[in-house]
Parts: C-alpha cells; sequence; structure tokens
C-alpha cells in the first residue's frame, strides 16, 4: 500500500470516527459556579469547551429539539428564596458555534430557572419565581408566548408528563407540588408534601411523581390520578435531584448530604442499592438510551458516569459547581 493510500485512509477513518462521536450527542453542564456552560464529549469522557454567560448565574439548561441550540436561563447571585440579584434573561447558544447567539429578555426580575421543552409541542417552557408561574416561550422565534400560574411561590424545578398535557413545579418554600394544564395553561391543584421540598421528576408512563423532602430523608410518592401523596420512600439521606431510566425500571435520586445516588425499583417503589459519588450531587440526567446516568458534583467539579447495567462509575471534570444537566442529540 503507498504511503498516499495510508494517508487517505487515516483521513476516512478519521472523519469516521469524528462523526461518529459527533452523533453519539453531547452532555451539557451549567457550571454555576464560573457562569459557564460546559459542552462534554461523553464518548471522550470530557469537557470540550466552556461558553461564558452574559450574567451571574445560569444554574439550568436545556438543549432545543434538533439539538443546536442551548437555553440558560440567568437566575441571579443567590439561592431560592434568599436576598440577591433577579435574574431576568435567558442565554441562546449555538453548540456548533460555541457562542451566545441571542439573549431573551424579560421586561423585570423574574429569577428564571428551570427550562424544560414541551415533549409533544415542542415549546420552551421556563419556571419564573418571582412570577409565580410558568413562562412560554417559541424556541425559534425567542418570543414569549404567555405564562401558565402556579399559584404559589418559589416554582423552583418543572417537569411535564410524557404526553405534555400536565405540568409539575416543585414549589421551595411552600413545600408543595403545583398540578398545571399545560394546554388550558392554569393550575388544576396544589398539593401539600412537606415543610420544604426539592427538585421534580415523573415516571415514563406518567402515573408517578416524585419530590424530595429536604428536612427529612425521605422521597415522596404522588399519584398523578389522584393528585395526592400516595406513599414515602425512606432514604439514605435528604433527596435532591431525581430521574427515571425510559424504560421505567430505575429512578435514581442524587443526595448531597450522602454523597450518594440512591436506586429505586419502580416496579415496587423500593430502595434497592445506594452509589457512591463524589461529593455533593445535585442533578440527574438519564441518557436516552438508558445506558448512562450522569449526576453533577457541585464539591468536585465533576460529573459521575453511572453504568444503569453495572451501577459501575466513571467521573468527568466540568467546571466549577457543575449543576444543571441536559442532553443535546
Amino acid at each position: 500500500m503507498t504511503s498516499r493510500a495510508i494517508f487517505v485512509l487515516i483521513i476516512i477513518a478519521s472523519t469516521w470516527m469524528l462523526g461518529a462521536s459527533t452523533n453519539t450527542g453531547l452532555l451539557l453542564v451549567a457550571n454555576k459556579g464560573e457562569q459557564t456552560l460546559g459542552i462534554i464529549d461523553p464518548a471522550a469522557g470530557r469537557q470540550v469547551a466552556k461558553v461564558a454567560e452574559t450574567g451571574v448565574t445560569g444554574h439550568e439548561v436545556i438543549a432545543s429539539a434538533d439539538g443546536k441550540l442551548a437555553f440558560v436561563p440567568i437566575y441571579g447571585n443567590s439561592g431560592v428564596g434568599l436576598p440577591g440579584t433577579d435574574g431576568r434573561t435567558i442565554d441562546v447558544i449555538d453548540l456548533n458555534a460555541r457562542k451566545i447567539v441571542h439573549t431573551i429578555h424579560f421586561d423585570h426580575g423574574v429569577r428564571p430557572h428551570c427550562p424544560m421543552i414541551g415533549p409533544k409541542d415542542g415549546l420552551l417552557y421556563v419556571t419564573t419565581e418571582l412570577d409565580d408561574a410558568i413562562t412560554i416561550i417559541d424556541p425559534h422565534t425567542f418570543k414569549i408566548l404567555g405564562k401558565i400560574p402556579t399559584g404559589q411561590a418559589e416554582s423552583h424545578m418543572l417537569a411535564i408528563s410524557p404526553d405534555g398535557r400536565r405540568g409539575y413545579t416543585a414549589n421551595v418554600g411552600p413545600g408543595t407540588v403545583s398540578v398545571l394544564d399545560m394546554v388550558g395553561r392554569k393550575t388544576l391543584t396544589v398539593i401539600h408534601v412537606a415543610n420544604h421540598v426539592q427538585r421534580i421528576s415523573v415516571s415514563p408512563d406518567g402515573r408517578w411523581v416524585f419530590t424530595s423532602d429536604t428536612e427529612e430523608p425521605r422521597l415522596a410518592v404522588i399519584d398523578a390520578k389522584t393528585n395526592n401523596v400516595d406513599r414515602w420512600i425512606d432514604m439514605p439521606g435528604e433527596g435532591y435531584g431525581s430521574a427515571p431510566t425510559p424504560d421505567g425500571k430505575w429512578l435514581l435520586v442524587a443526595m448531597p448530604s450522602a454523597n450518594g445516588v440512591a436506586v429505586i425499583d419502580l416496579a415496587n417503589l423500593k430502595l434497592v442499592k445506594t452509589i457512591n459519588v463524589p461529593p455533593a450531587p445535585q442533578e440527574v440526567l438519564i441518557r436516552p438510551n438508558g445506558r448512562e446516568a450522569y449526576v453533577s458534583c457541585d464539591h468536585s467539579q465533576q460529573v459521575a458516569a453511572i453504568s444503569t447495567s453495572d451501577w459501575s462509575v466513571k467521573l468527568i471534570d466540568a467546571g466549577k459547581a457543575a449543576d444543571g444537566l441536559a442532553w443535546a442529540k
């Protein structure tokens, strides 16, 4: 084989490998301690780029349905319910160009936080805490279309049912969950859960809603049919972010105080395993194929990649105070 032929084969192989890596998708992480969006190549197991945000600071992120853009709400410099600045913008980041291409402006401080893409309508929904509402945005034109009232203060996190008809917000200080009619754009009911709650997720079949009591080590299991707390699951530590696997088999729950991730068997709603991860795990994201769970670890500036087949853990370096996670296909 000639040297020219070898060179051509190397170029073809390199191009194929680059394409294969790119086609696997990207993991996005909000490095809130340094005001950057981290872009991680999960195949390579490393953060390949950072994009500086326009303000202080983005806690959460979501990717557009086509995987080309990332939306990072700029929350402010405080925690939920605490004094500080009130963010009023959302950075729109081109993931290919790795730069901010637009800024969505609110006309007042709203502390925008948790962004979600509607599973059926493709609209961008973001919690706007100071308005006690979810704001609806067209992800193509970046125009604000309307609001859904939550009827509660500190509506911090949002989860949407698989059919797109119901929304659920974790209202931190009130310790409640608002049930929203996403189509009718109204509050259906408010469920009292505990004195203080954090984060929220929905099972893949839409039957159960999960939120954590942050004052006691227990997870609330809400029946989506009755809109009542059906039961509690005792945990090794207070829970935080959670996410179910796409097959509906497992729910993974980050436990910051326990430096671990709880694995819940969704068939019988029981804790079956605890996985050790670096200090202060925050958010859980399940890869679309269900093979890996990613857990942001605040204090270690890392993301723990957990295999759902054998629960082994690999660590990926991220940025300071790694928090919100999203997948870009």
